[in-house]
């Protein structure tokens, strides 16, 4: 079966791959491909959202930049990130004492605990890792907690997902912080979906006053994929290479396949034609 998938209306990505499994929830439709390129693969509404042999490229970046440029990250909110990688990804830092998270569709969980172990590595059960089902957005409101880090690890800015991807939202975010927190976020393709990196990078930036976007290749996405952390305090850029490298060393994170310190440092360049794009955000 050829599994289709849009960038936009003009391009897209395809990989060849059979159903294992699917499952109709109140929200969406999730389905599970086995495949010769990515393993088993999750799609989400016809969307591919992560699979067992690149999910690296996606979730070291989301997580590590930021949880190395924090001192020591302790309270952790995952908005989304029902596949557990990016949990995963946390628990490697040992000042991690408590993540949250608040993925709105219990059904997304239940697929990745039956088939992506090789994602998730049991950390839905980590003593440190708690599962909230319902909608993140009102449990970051009502919550109380003041995280070190907010993931918004989400589905693309349509249907549930929409209103987190909002200035208001963001807002929201920034008061759940602690003193020198930062939230981080996927922000699309500048290449395929410039107008949303724009868009996306301009209301973090009304919110925050540091505001840092920084680009990954993502196979399963078939694009340049990008990401931005957001802070009053903290600033990947202020981190080179050997300190990162230190820090991953002093904190024993090992277990890697993409992040280190000159990816981190690589990561924030920008080629004229982004540079561009961020420069009307």
């Amino acid at each position: 079966m050829r599994l289709d998938e849009k960038l936009n209306a003009a391009s897209g990505v395809y990989f060849d791959g059979t159903l294992i499994d699917s499952l109709q929830t109140s929200f969406q439709l999730v389905e599970v491909f086995e495949t010769a390129e990515l393993g088993r693969l999750m799609r989400i509404d016809g969307a591919n959202m992560t699979s067992e042999r690149d999910e690296f490229f996606y979730h070291e970046n989301l997580v590590h930049p930021a949880a190395i440029t924090h001192p020591a990250p302790r309270q952790v909110l995952v908005i989304g990130g029902g596949d557990g990688g990016s949990a995963e990804e946390i628990l490697k830092h040992p000042s991690v004492e408590r993540v949250v998270i608040a993925e709105l569709d219990a059904g997304v969980i239940e697929m990745a605990r039956k088939h992506f172990q090789r994602i998730h590595r049991g950390a839905f059960d980590d003593a440190r890792v708690e599962i909230h089902v319902g909608d993140g957005l009102k449990y970051l409101r009502e919550c109380g907690t003041a995280w070190d880090l907010i993931y918004l690890d989400l589905t693309d800015p349509i249907g549930p997902a929409q209103a987190l991807y909002t200035a208001t939202f963001y807002a929201d975010c920034r008061r759940a912080l602690s003193e020198g927190g930062a939230v981080v976020l996927h922000v699309g393709s500048p290449f395929s979906h410039a107008d949303r990196v724009t868009k996306t990078i301009a209301a973090l930036g009304s919110v925050f006053s540091r505001v840092t976007p920084y680009f990954v290749h993502v196979p399963i996405y078939g694009a340049t994929w990008g990401f931005a952390m957001a802070s009053a305090v903290l600033a990947p850029a202020n981190c080179n290479a050997a300190q990162v490298d230190a820090q991953l060393a002093t904190r024993r994170i090992d277990d890697r396949q993409f992040y280190n310190g000159a990816m981190h440092q690589a990561m924030l360049a920008q080629p004229e034609y982004i540079r561009q794009i961020l420069s009307v955000a």
